[in-house]
């Protein structure tokens, strides 16, 4: 695939990004996709590999030699529509998934990868310009009504898919504005919020009907959400052919150690919507800044680095983020290819400025008339996969704001047991992938697909799973489905 030496004669070219003292002034996507002419080069490196292992590495299996031999080739129809068949929403995993299919690239071996992530940023933001994405009506209506509940990626996939096969979809959202963490999870300098709303127009235009402000089951409210209508589960289930639980795994994992409860002790959760709020122009929203503080974030994911770039553009006093585990190794090649190695990682945010400490572990928060002033911690000693804390480590951390952003636990209770579906070990909803009755829960007629059914993960594992749950529902209601898999 496409240029046989390519791989020999082209370096892996990255993505061009505002300098990163100019970019923490605003809230506005920085990072530039490739020119139609470096995309080309970079489709050029894939090599004829045999066996594409970038795409058993991409969780929705995207056809990746292909496209990248078609950009090569300057054939962006057709390169758009490759990706299409796969991945409803390539505008987002283009920007936000850490891109497996790279890890798993054959060149990973012993060289830089194929800028697969780039070349499908290029691909979908071209595809946009040029007008080539446009509903894709169903030609006959089947009558089956289906009810959605969650918009984030699997949501909507789901919904989208659903909606292309003929069914009358509701998707019902708590939340006063579509899109669940994609809009109030990650911030609009990663992902600018228009990206979601065109993708809204188009399922629109496909049949798909948005309902927000729609708290099913008992799920908390969003920040926000100032008028909820609660909608009874029992009486969903009633109303429609199929019910799909598409919602996040919102539960935060906490840290009830003494101190918790003083004031500046937040989840991410907590902070980061409030801001994509501002950037939306809401009026009225609460006040939780990190201007002028010194801000702790306890957590090392993408959560706890979306925290730093938020905290460096309120213009923080000073960003210190901790890790619980080891320092990873700073390594060059994937040592354990084509599988996700676990190495040092530096995202854009923590470029702009971030103190990073590993092997931490958080005693108490140091409280000054009901407010956090400082966090007690200790370090650790890692050895067998056990910790222990070194014995006269402990040391003191000034800190005004600390966000927790040590990952999610499981969906909100609540809304599994509103449902009367069974809960797996880790408290997602119970349901299989694959066989029959994949996707299906233990309650009749509902089904569950991304963070729901598997816990906390990535966009693009959100968008398989809403896909692959799609088709589950459709040969549900119809005894047979020509979506794919």
């Amino acid at each position: 695939m496409g240029k046989l030496t390519g791989f020999l004669e082209y370096q892996r070219l990255q993505e061009a990004a505002e300098d990163r003292d100019s970019r923490k002034q605003h809230y506005r996507e920085f990072v530039v996709h490739l020119s139609d002419e470096e995309a080309k080069l970079q489709g050029a490196r894939c090599m004829d590999c045999g066996i594409p292992f970038c795409m058993t590495g991409c969780p929705v299996n995207n056809i990746i030699p292909d496209f990248n031999d078609l950009v090569w080739k300057q054939d962006w129809q057709n390169a758009i529509a490759t990706l299409h068949s796969t991945n409803n929403f390539p505008d987002f995993t283009g920007r936000v998934c850490p891109a497996p299919c790279e890890e798993a690239c054959v060149l990973r071996i012993n060289n830089d990868p194929v800028g697969i992530k780039s070349i499908e940023h290029a691909i979908i933001d071209k595809a946009w310009a040029e007008g080539w994405v446009k509903p894709e009506r169903a030609a006959n209506r089947t009558g089956r009504r289906i009810a959605v509940v969650g918009s984030g990626p699997a949501g909507l996939a789901c919904a989208q898919q659903l909606a292309r096969a003929g069914h009358d979809v509701v998707v019902f959202e708590k939340n006063d504005r579509i899109g669940g963490l994609l809009r109030y999870g990650i911030p609009d300098f990663k992902m600018e919020k228009q990206l979601i709303d065109r993708r809204l127009d188009q399922m629109m235009a496909e049949g798909v009907e948005f309902r927000v402000n729609s708290v099913v089951g008992g799920a908390p409210i969003g920040a926000g959400n100032a008028q909820p209508k609660t909608i009874d589960a029992k009486k969903l289930t009633a109303q429609y052919d199929a019910v799909v639980l598409a919602g996040g795994a919102e539960q935060p994992r906490d840290l009830p150690i003494p101190g918790r409860e003083l004031v500046g002790v937040h989840f991410a959760m907590d902070f980061l919507p409030l801001q994509n709020r501002r950037v939306a122009g809401d009026a009225g929203v609460r006040e939780l800044s990190a201007k002028g503080k010194h801000v702790v974030i306890i957590g090392g994911g993408d959560t706890g680095s979306d925290c730093v770039g938020t905290s460096n553009r309120h213009g923080a006093k000073s960003v210190t983020q901790f890790e619980l585990l080891p320092m990873p190794p700073d390594v060059d090649k994937n040592p354990v290819w084509p599988y996700w190695p676990q190495r040092l990682r530096t995202s854009s945010s923590q470029e702009e400025g971030c103190e990073r400490d590993w092997s931490v572990g958080t005693k108490a928060f140091i409280g000054e008339n009901g407010k956090v002033k400082a966090l007690k911690v200790v370090r650790l000693e890692w050895n067998d996969g056990k910790m222990r804390e070194l014995p006269g480590s402990e040391f003191t951390l000034p800190a005004d704001l600390v966000l927790l952003a040590m990952g999610f636990v499981s969906p909100y209770a609540s809304v599994l047991e509103a449902f009367s579906t069974e809960k797996d070990a880790r408290g997602n909803a119970k349901a299989t992938t694959d066989g029959a009755g994949c996707y299906a829960t233990s309650a009749p007629k509902v089904f569950a697909a991304g963070d729901m059914r598997r816990g906390q993960s990535l966009v693009v594992w959100a968008i398989r799973e809403g896909r692959q749950c799609a088709r589950a529902v459709d040969e549900f209601l119809m005894g047979t489905s020509q979506l794919p898999r």
